[in-house]
């Protein structure tokens, strides 16, 4: 697959969710960057703006197979992964898959549950695989997973760690719809939903073909120091007490590689990790202890943070 083709693939299925969730292109483009990007998905955003249509449009799109946990209080870790159980008929132990295997997961509410079962995600994001018992299962390729949480409400919920936060490519909200569009909507569902005739655009080989088609897209030299300067500004910014990882800066440029095939190019340039660098940093980075409950004060500092940092020109790019 060549880049006109990768190309024509990510659009025809970001083409293809903006069936379902209508009115929403750049959040589906967010979505489709992080899938293709080989990352992993969280949206902020209250109840009822479609999330998780989003996620099974995406699922129903490359003809992947779908699962949704919906987190609570008392889910388990194995509830999660799987476990094993005894087959007395074979005398042996046999392992059940949990609904972490599927291509697209959708982890409801993930805040909902305890952290010893939110870290029960974390291998499965990071290594694309599950320990259980101590026996290694691999997952499918591709995983995508697609956590939501409600950021206005904070009763009974357990915030994720930063250590978690960091495994997530992007971070969105969908947001509510214009009136004009919400009264399309609602005429649309008013006999089915739309996903119910949503046909499938890609398989899931394809998507994994595009990632490697992402993974060659061309990155200078000029454009990477760009990415690597945003990241290292916010270890040294006076209102951060923990600054963007290592792992961050990969995501950051794994992402605009992403984001200039969707645009139909073979090169990153600078706009593609100025664009990305809100929704890939903003959850990654902590304020200090008296500037946490400002709202958006993580976004304000990315902001700042871009716009003081050197933009390469075209001929430090090419």
């Amino acid at each position: 697959m060549d880049t006109a083709a990768a190309t024509t693939a990510a659009r025809l299925l970001i083409d293809n969710v903006e069936k379902v969730i209508r009115g929403k292109r750049k959040p589906i483009e967010a979505a489709a960057t992080a899938l293709f990007a080989g990352g992993h998905l969280l949206i902020e955003d209250v109840p009822g703006v479609g999330k998780t249509m989003l996620a099974r449009s995406l699922a129903r799109s490359i003809r992947g197979t779908f699962k949704r946990i919906q987190a609570t209080p008392d889910l388990l870790p194995t509830d999660v992964t799987g476990t094993s159980v005894y087959n007395q008929a074979h005398q042996r132990f046999e392992f059940i898959p949990g609904p972490v295997f599927a291509h697209v997961v959708l982890v409801d509410e993930v805040n909902r549950t305890t952290p010893r079962t939110q870290s029960a995600l974390l291998e499965a994001m990071d290594e694309a695989a599950v320990t259980v018992d101590g026996v290694r299962h691999p997952l499918p390729d591709p995983l995508f997973v697609v956590a939501t949480q409600n950021p206005l409400e904070h009763h009974g919920t357990y915030p994720l760690p930063e250590g978690q936060l960091d495994r997530f490519a992007i971070t969105m909200a969908l947001g509510y719809a214009s009136e004009a569009m919400e009264r399309e909507i609602v005429r649309a569902q008013l006999h089915s939903h739309p996903i119910d005739e949503l046909e499938a655009v890609l398989d899931p080989d394809e998507v994994v073909n595009v990632r490697k088609v992402v993974r060659d897209t061309h990155v200078s030299p000029a454009v990477l120091d760009y990415a690597l300067k945003i990241t290292a500004a916010t270890r040294n910014h006076p209102d951060l007490e923990l600054g963007a990882s290592p792992r961050a800066s990969i995501s950051l440029v794994r992402c605009a590689q992403a984001r200039a095939l969707i645009e139909g190019r073979d090169f990153v340039v600078p706009d593609d990790v100025k664009t990305l660098a809100v929704p890939v940093l903003a959850h990654r980075v902590l304020p200090v202890a008296g500037m946490r409950l400002a709202p958006g004060r993580t976004t304000e500092v990315i902001k700042e943070v871009v716009s003081k940092t050197h933009v390469p020109t075209t001929s430090e790019t090419s």
